[in-house]
Formats: C-alpha cells, sequence, structure tokens
C-alpha cells in the first residue's frame, strides 16, 4: 500500500519509543478560525493534519444522547461541510493533511462522497484520510433515510462500494444496502490504493471493524474506554487471528487530553497520532490553544 505525502512509521503497533505526530481536529463553524486559516496558522506550527467533523444539522427533537457529557455543545448546530473545509485547507498549504473527523458514511451516497475524497486527493496531491463512523445520533440518520439497526452493515458496505470506485475502472458492487452494476466515476485519488481509511468508534467493537476494511483505527477520547494502550496486544491477536496485516495500519487518538505524560505512554506503546481538539467558535481561544499545543508537543 503506497500513499501520497505522509510522514511516519512505515510499520504500526510496534511497542518501544517512535515517532508520534501531531494533528488536530475542529468542528468547523463560522465564527471561529476558518479552515484556509486555521489551516495554514497549524503548518506554520509543525501540526502535520487537520481533521474536520461532519454533521449534517442536529434535529431539533433529538432523543438520542451525547456520549460527551450531559448537553451538546451549541457549536454542533453550525458545523460546517467537511469536505468544503478540507479543500479551503488543502490549497491553503502545502505539506499538511487534511481528513474528516469523522464522516458520517451512513448519512452519505457512496458514489457522490467517494468522488469528492477522490478529487480532494487530486487537488491536494495525496493529502487526504478518511475519518469514517457510524454516528451517535439516530434522529440526525433516520433525516437520511438511514435506519439506525443497520448502519454498521450499510457504513461497511459504502466503504466497500468507495474502495471499488476508488481501485477499479469501470467499478461495480453489488451488496445487501448499496448495489450498481458497472459506472464510470474518476478521478481516481493520487494515493494508491486509495486514501487511507480510519474507522471510528469506542473498543473492542470499531478497531475489529478497521480490521476488516479499515486502515486505521481513530477512537474519540472520552467516548467508552479510554485505555487504548491496553486494547493494542488485543487489537495485534485479532489481527493475526484473521490473517490481517498491521503493516500501514494506524491508531489515532481523537480530542486527545493535555497531558504530557499520557502522550508519552502512547508513543512508548506504538499509537501513531493523536488529534487535539480545536475551539471552534472563538478565533481568539483558537489561536491560543494552537500555541498550548506547539509547545506541549516540543516537550513529548
Amino acid at each position: 500500500m503506497t500513499y501520497g505525502p505522509r510522514s511516519g512509521p512505515a510499520k504500526l503497533l510496534t511497542s518501544g519509543r517512535k515517532q508520534l505526530l501531531f494533528g488536530l481536529s475542529v468542528l468547523g463553524h463560522e465564527r471561529g478560525l476558518l479552515p484556509a486559516e486555521l489551516a495554514r496558522e497549524a503548518e506554520a506550527r509543525g501540526f502535520a493534519s487537520l481533521w474536520f467533523a461532519d454533521h449534517s444539522h442536529i434535529p431539533v427533537k433529538r432523543e438520542t444522547p451525547w456520549g460527551g457529557g450531559p448537553e451538546l455543545p451549541d457549536a454542533y448546530k453550525a458545523i460546517m461541510d467537511p469536505l468544503v473545509c478540507m479543500a479551503a485547507a488543502a490549497t491553503a498549504t502545502t505539506r499538511l493533511r487534511v481528513g474528516t473527523g469523522v464522516a458520517l458514511v451512513v448519512e452519505r451516497d457512496p458514489i457522490q462522497f467517494g468522488k469528492a475524497i477522490a478529487t480532494l486527493d487530486v487537488i491536494s496531491g495525496g493529502r487526504v484520510d478518511v475519518g469514517v463512523g457510524g454516528g451517535w445520533n439516530l434522529e440526525e440518520m433516520r433525516n437520511h433515510g438511514t435506519d439506525p439497526a443497520t448502519r454498521w452493515r450499510l457504513m461497511r458496505e459504502r466503504i466497500e462500494a468507495m474502495k471499488a470506485l476508488w481501485t477499479t475502472d469501470p467499478a461495480e458492487y453489488h451488496g445487501q444496502l448499496v448495489d450498481f452494476d458497472p459506472v464510470w466515476c474518476r478521478p481516481k485519488p493520487v494515493q494508491r490504493p486509495h486514501p487511507p481509511i480510519h474507522v471510528g468508534g469506542a473498543a473492542p467493537g470499531a478497531y475489529r471493524r478497521a480490521l476488516r476494511y479499515g486502515d486505521g483505527w481513530i477512537p474519540i477520547h472520552g467516548r467508552g474506554d479510554d485505555d487504548y494502550v491496553r486494547h493494542l496486544p488485543v487489537l495485534r491477536q485479532e489481527a493475526e487471528a484473521m490473517g490481517r496485516s498491521l503493516d500501514g495500519f494506524e491508531v489515532t487518538v481523537f480530542a486527545s487530553p493535555e497531558d504530557e505524560r499520557l502522550l508519552a505512554g502512547y508513543r512508548e506503546a506504538g499509537i501513531d497520532r493523536v488529534l487535539f481538539a480545536v475551539p471552534p467558535d472563538d478565533r481568539d481561544a483558537a489561536l491560543q490553544a494552537l500555541d498550548r499545543f506547539a509547545k506541549l508537543t516540543r516537550s513529548i
């Protein structure tokens, strides 16, 4: 598997001192640092990547609890489209990787989404990462016509369908929930065989899905079991049992705490990347956070 501009280890999940990549995540918001400026500020401070959250809308009548606390932050109601944000960020920088953190593929048409990702990869010169998830807001996904009970199968089939679109020409896919006959769908991504897919969610279900059809696991800190180091040996064992190579497979901790000892432990355990959450709707707070994050990374 060959990727475009990307710094990091060639083999993943080996314990011992190694480089830890630092990136940023943000709920793109019109009152915060806009994507192009945020991307330039991130690249200037040496961050390797910038990942944009995905929610098309938040239903006013909502029964599904948010996993991050008792109240859903107001910024969630005004998240900008991550693909548009990624395009702005990519064209404003030369080295920074851009990603979805994470894209709700169960709410996105796989042909349209696949074409958009491939186009972004071409525009950026191969600097795209695709974080994916099944979502937590059941009312939101129902508004897209998605049955929450089948969203995990739908997510897998849509990802498999996008892989077909990215790697074959013409492409076709025949699943239970996604089905299309041969189509022409270009451009193809710059990265080969395709941009890396990072599967979000809590352990152990999420990393099992990641081993099945992803290139990495990207859990959100504070959503379930946060002891990722404890899960790495089990992840390795399950990969071996299923005959899955871990070459190129990455573990990314999303919304990591600013804890020097914790970050050093991640590096020693073989975790590849951490993402710090940028304040979304306050420009000055975002700039201050970037400076604080950058200072912390220099101590690791």
